[in-house]
């Protein structure tokens, strides 16, 4: 079979994915490994041309990605030949060329490329799939082993190529609008999220775009940030941005405080001075001289612990944007000016008029200051699962090299490396045992709170703990490729992404700025034209008091802080969630569909119950040296077979039997496909296999028959073993149902979700497991391909139900793409775990329960914080424009309605944080 890599056009998303994939399979003897709506890898019989044809009619383009290693050239202008003689060529989309390799997308055959590198005096060696990549695929494939343990198992995404970018300046919701405004006007960006909690943003650039162009396109998204207004840094790795993230919040912490205290210092004082009846009237001259003073003290006030107010502010204006500094500028500025216009000219004002707001002016900016730094000292809290999962990467190892050991940073270790991982430590990178024996504590990984035994080929993980033996490792993924790694970004990713409620919310946010301007200038109109004397003093304080409350910092935090700390303590029990969107959607489900083999079952066939017969009677389950001279030869001729059930006997005899013959006389051995096999030993024909073969090569079965049908009542599978024609044993295997496998079935059940379970397996067995663990309704005998049409099914019951979809094998991705919430087991392969919103790494699936009580958790903080941040805001701005003064003679004052404002945001942080409280109720 020929293994095609080919690019995509015209694909928006995975659904068109899910086409190209139908449209590729429809021709015979074709496998679509993976795919993507940029990139698919297609095992097939049929030609290039016959996957374009196939993929035309559906309005898509597919081009052939072939690799060469290159020998002869030895410059740039060798290099100008090659890429000169192949862009002539119209079959070509694309190429990338170095002097020692070149990558070409486009429909042309492999031996032209290589005739035409000969032509110019090179030459050009062809080059697959890397092998490593070509192993993985084959194993997604072929591979029906299952490992000595439940792994995490993840591999980077090629297709989607993230690039993180910290921002500097954004303070409320409608920066984070403007921010992503700026980023997808760019014609490369497929994507963006960004993040005011933690101040970043995600963007996926077209993959096709490569080298420098590529260089140029991050700096154009750089550009583009600077001209709405803020600035913006590309982050290369996770170490860069966690250093500059504490830089940027360790400045804000300080700058916060200190303009915090300011503030407070000065306008304190003149807050007390008013409310305890002092004088705040401008009525002599002594009275100009002294607020003159305080009016160039709270000046100065402004130009220092207010100027970010005031040069974001004007920045926004420059760029016809309004924003919270706005807000905050105009309320504080407006105070100020009016204070100050009184003091240097009050007779231009009624006598009643000659009222200063200083006071106003230094508490608000004091306030809105202290409330930052309560609230950055709580949002750094909301990380702290994220964070712990950092920690758990080690800085240092012990790499050998040439029979020494060395200690070695961690981000120099090469792939291949051997490292020493001595007992207590940390493990490095992910690779697999070389030599030794011990103990890994994954639990911080997996959440599984067993330690593993480790030792010779054995997978391991970096971040986890050896516990008490020596391991030496070859390292065989490492840096930004580990499955730890993978998953802080994918944490991360998820953390910056928005469900539909936030992007409702952020919607609001961008007009929310210049609304409540239009309405603090219609109240001061209605206040100046119709209010009581001092009218302008009245005004003055209404849009003060109104543009002050109004600000949107609440609005703005209340999605992503709960976003961030529900996707870290989702991370923390071992579920991680892809996308925040999956979080939404998963608090609604309301049907569960599993997978049978490998999610509500372990995945590994298993021996049962054995029945042993002695001249035909039936000796139950007594083992004694005849029984044990027939395991050691059963053994011996199982061994083998490749067949799973073969293994199943071989590893329950190695557990019935302490020492095994190993040396038996084993001849004639004779395996039938799907039957069983014959050998002869000890001069006697041993028959082992299915009770069909058996009866058909003339064993009477008549002693079995009892101990058949107990085994076909549980369905279990029998293997039954003849000696010279006569019944001597019968093996009931069965693939063992997890043990919290009817904890989780009951537990959602009592959730008012309905259960299903899908499974390729025959009707017997699916149903007499079903039973077993009070499964609703199961559905057996389906083929891999109908998986998603069943699914589809199971969406379109009783007007439309949200359906979820466990799996963890190659054959579940189509049903896994299709499900509104998909879920993977961590130990399933690569590609259900790509087609998944959400991954299992413990593999226990009682973690769906936990991921779906997380998900109403999460969703109703959000809620809770976007319900108190609009009735903040409702009540407060009605409030604020003196709707109460004609019934209760009631105004508030601009520096209540300060304190407010960053009162809001306070109970926002904090509610958000009380999510990092939520325990698991099944563990």
């Amino acid at each position: 079979m020929i293994n095609y890599q080919l690019e995509l056009h015209g694909l928006n998303c995975m659904g068109c994915a899910k086409k190209a994939r139908n449209a590729f399979e429809s021709l015979e003897n074709t496998t679509v490994v993976d795919i993507s709506p940029s990139h698919a890898q297609v095992k097939t019989l049929a030609s290039l041309d016959e996957l374009i044809n196939v993929i035309t009619p559906l309005g898509y383009q597919t081009f052939q990605i072939q690799h060469f290693d290159l020998s002869g050239l030895s410059c740039g202008r060798c290099v100008n030949k090659v890429k000169e003689s192949l862009n002539s060529l119209d079959s070509i989309e694309r190429i990338q060329v170095d002097k020692t390799s070149l990558e070409v997308i486009g429909n042309i055959e492999e031996q032209t490329i290589i005739q035409l590198i000969s032509d110019l005096g090179y030459q050009a060696k062809p080059v697959t799939v890397n092998n490593s990549q070509q192993k993985k695929v084959e194993e997604k494939i072929n591979n029906t082993e299952i490992e000595e343990s439940p792994q995490p198992h993840l591999t980077p995404t090629e297709t989607q190529q993230y690039q993180q970018f910290l921002i500097s300046g954004m303070t409320c919701a409608s920066c984070v609008s403007s921010v992503e405004k700026a980023i997808n006007k760019i014609n490369a960006v497929q994507q963006a999220q960004v993040n005011l909690a933690e101040q970043t943003a995600w963007v996926i650039i077209d993959p096709t775009i490569t080298g420098q162009a590529r260089v140029d396109q991050e700096q154009s998204i750089i550009h583009s940030i600077a001209q709405a207004g803020y600035q913006a840094e590309l982050i290369k790795n996770d170490d860069e941005m966690r250093a500059q993230q504490q830089q940027q919040f360790e400045r804000a912490l300080k700058t916060n405080k200190q303009n915090a205290i300011a503030g407070l210092i000065i306008g304190g004082p003149l807050m007390l001075w008013g409310v305890f009846g002092g004088n705040m009237m401008i009525l002599t001259r002594t009275d100009q001289w002294a607020w003159g003073i305080i009016g160039i003290v709270c000046f100065i006030l402004l130009a220092t612990a207010g100027k970010s107010f005031f040069t974001n502010a004007l920045q926004a204006l420059r760029h016809k944007r309004a924003t919270m500094d706005s807000l905050v500028a105009l309320g504080t500025g407006s105070a100020w000016l009016y204070s100050m216009m009184v003091t240097l000219f009050p007779d231009w004002f009624p006598m009643q008029a000659r009222h200063v707001y200083y006071e106003a002016s230094a508490m608000i900016i004091g306030l809105i200051s202290l409330g930052h730094y309560i609230e950055a000292k709580a949002k750094a809290r909301t990380n702290d699962s994220l964070q712990s999962l950092i920690n758990l990467q080690p800085k240092t190892a012990i790499v050998i090299s040439d029979g020494k050991e060395n200690n070695m940073p961690v981000k120099q270790i090469k792939t291949g490396m051997h490292i020493r991982v001595k007992p207590g430590d940390k493990i490095p990178i992910d690779g697999k045992v070389i030599t030794g024996e011990s103990y890994v504590d994954e639990s911080m990984l997996t959440g599984e709170p067993v330690a593993i035994m480790k030792g010779a080929d054995h997978k391991v993980f970096a971040g986890t703990v050896n516990q008490d033996g020596s391991l030496v490792i070859e390292a065989t993924m490492v840096g930004d490729q580990t499955s730890l790694a993978r998953i802080i970004q994918l944490v991360r990713q998820a953390q910056s992404s928005k469900p539909a409620l936030a992007k409702l919310a952020d919607k609001i946010s961008a007009v929310f700025v210049p609304i409540v301007i239009a309405i603090a200038l219609f109240s001061a109109m209605i206040w100046y034209f119709v209010g009581p004397e001092p009218q302008i003093s009245y005004m003055l304080v209404v849009v003060t008091t109104v543009l002050i409350i109004a600000c949107p910092c609440a609005l703005g935090l209340a999605t992503p802080l709960s976003i961030t700390v529900g996707v870290g303590k989702a991370a923390e029990m071992g579920i991680l969630i892809r996308d925040a969107e999956v979080l939404q959607t998963a608090s609604q489900i309301q049907t569960v569909v599993f997978d049978k083999t490998g999610t509500l079952t372990q995945g590994k066939p298993s021996v049962q119950q054995a029945f042993y017969f002695d001249n035909g009677k039936a000796n139950h389950s007594i083992i004694d040296d005849h029984t044990i001279a027939l395991l050691s030869a059963i053994h011996t001729i199982e061994s083998q077979s490749e067949h799973p059930l073969a293994q199943a006997v071989c590893q329950y005899i190695e557990a019935q039997v302490d020492s095994i013959n190993t040396q038996l006389s084993i001849t004639d051995f004779k395996a039938e496909r799907g039957l069983g096999v014959h050998a002869i030993w000890n001069q006697s024909e041993i028959l082992i296999g299915s009770p069909r073969y058996l009866t058909n090569k003339g064993v009477e079965m008549v002693d079995g028959q009892k101990a058949l049908s107990s085994l076909s009542q549980q369905a279990h599978t029998p293997i039954a073993v003849s000696v010279n024609g006569t019944l001597s044993a019968v093996f009931g295997v069965a693939d063992p149902i997890r043990d919290d496998s009817k904890q989780t079935i009951s537990a959602l059940k009592s959730l008012g979700i309905k259960v299903v379970m899908l499974s390729g397996d025959n009707k017997t067995v699916a149903e007499v497991i079903g039973k077993q663990l009070g499964i609703d309704q199961v559905i057996a005998e389906v083929l891999p391909h109908e998986k998603a049409e069943k699914i589809q099914m199971l969406q379109q019951e009783n007007g439309g139900k949200i359906v979820a979809m466990v799996g963890d094998g190659i054959n579940d991705a189509p049903a896994l793409a299709q499900a509104d919430v998909s879920i993977a087991m961590g130990s399933g392969s690569d590609i259900a775990i790509e087609s998944a919103s959400m991954t299992l790494l413990n593999s226990s699936p009682i973690a769906i329960v936990n991921a779906i009580a997380l998900s109403k958790a999460t969703l109703r903080n959000i809620k809770q914080n976007l319900l108190g941040a609009f009735i903040y805001n409702t009540l407060g701005i009605p409030i604020a424009a003196g709707i109460l003064y004609p019934a209760f003679g009631f105004l508030l004052s601009p520096v209540v309605a300060g304190a407010a404002m960053a009162l809001s945001s306070i109970t926002v942080v904090s509610n958000a944080n009380r999510l990092r409280l939520f325990k698991p109720k099944h563990k």
